[in-house]
This record gives C-alpha cells, sequence and structure tokens, in this order.
C-alpha cells in the first residue's frame, strides 16, 4: 500500500466514525429514529473492510466521487435539516 492509500482509509475511517456518532446521536436524542438509523447505515460506506466485502459480493466497489457527494449530503443533511448542534445539547443535558 501506498501512502494516498493510507491516508484515504485514514480519512475514510474517522469519517465513518464521525457519521456513526451523528447517527447515534440523531436515533436517541431529539426523536429522529429512521433519521439516525439512515445515518448509522450510511455510515458502513466508509469503512474500507465494507468497501472490501462490497467489492466481493458485486465486483465493484463504491466510486470516490459518490463517497464524496454522499458525504456532503449527510453534513448537509445532520448540520441543518437534522439540527444536530441541538440534540448535541440535549444529549449533554441529558448526561448531566
Amino acid at each position: 500500500m501506498d501512502n494516498k492509500s493510507n491516508v484515504w482509509n485514514i480519512v475514510s475511517w474517522l469519517f465513518g466514525i464521525v457519521v456513526l456518532v451523528i447517527g447515534i446521536i440523531n436515533t436517541f436524542w431529539g426523536n429522529d429514529l429512521g433519521f439516525g438509523v439512515f445515518l448509522i447505515v450510511l455510515s458502513v460506506v466508509y469503512f474500507p473492510p465494507t468497501n472490501i466485502i462490497f467489492k466481493k459480493i458485486t465486483g465493484f466497489s463504491i466510486p470516490l466521487v459518490i463517497k464524496i457527494l454522499l458525504g456532503l449530503f449527510i453534513i448537509w443533511a445532520a448540520l441543518g435539516v437534522g439540527e444536530l448542534f441541538n440534540k448535541i445539547e440535549l444529549m449533554m443535558m441529558d448526561l448531566e
């Protein structure tokens, strides 16, 4: 593996974890169970082992451009429509 591949794997893992956490927050705080589960399912796309399994099953992997566009949609939906910061505030009040 070269350095470029390692960098993309690290970025992919980090973004997948961020989307997973956003999905968990949306699932348990703020009454957005469906949206939270949707984000949790989408987070799986960003984990490199899932990409390997998907490629073995289907014969092709999800292109980087699609992952970037999907990531932009997730960020837009979570921050704008999903009111992520309000849900984080609810979570913090609940954990105190």
